[in-house]
């Protein structure tokens, strides 16, 4: 079995899907998961509010955040293989990430929103407390 994992900024939830104002980026990507996990790709998501000792432990990921900071999460790996950072791949690229053909794929890429909840990420105001 393939696995994808995902290495999330800090959100107030595992998927960031939550409050008032809800991040369309976010929904799009974790509809994707969704999709790849119907796929039989085994989909984990470690946010780094949640886990934060997951993220010192691997050594791609501590590298991306020693060079880039927080902009360069979301970081993503396939088995060892760093395959993205710093943004939400659409489903085509991440079906490509893990060797299966995508359905309904876009060409789109989803950057990633820095505020909690889809907060500004400038303000970091956030939409409903959800934090």
């Amino acid at each position: 079995m393939k696995t994808l994992t995902v290495y999330d900024p800090a959100m107030c939830c595992s998927t960031g899907i939550c409050g008032a104002e809800i991040d369309q980026k976010l929904v799009v990507f974790a509809a994707d998961l969704d999709w790849l996990k119907s796929k039989g790709v085994d989909v984990k998501r470690i946010n780094l509010s949640q886990e934060p000792a997951l993220f010192a432990e691997n050594e791609q990921v501590k590298g991306v955040l020693e060079k880039s900071g927080i902009e360069g999460l979301p970081v993503i790996i396939t088995g060892d293989t760093l395959q993205s950072f710093g943004q939400y791949p659409a489903r085509a690229m991440l079906a490509k990430m893990v060797g299966i053909l995508a359905e309904h794929a876009t060409d789109s890429t989803i950057s990633a929103s820095k505020g909690c909840c889809g907060g500004d990420k400038d303000t970091q105001e956030t939409s409903s407390g959800c934090c």
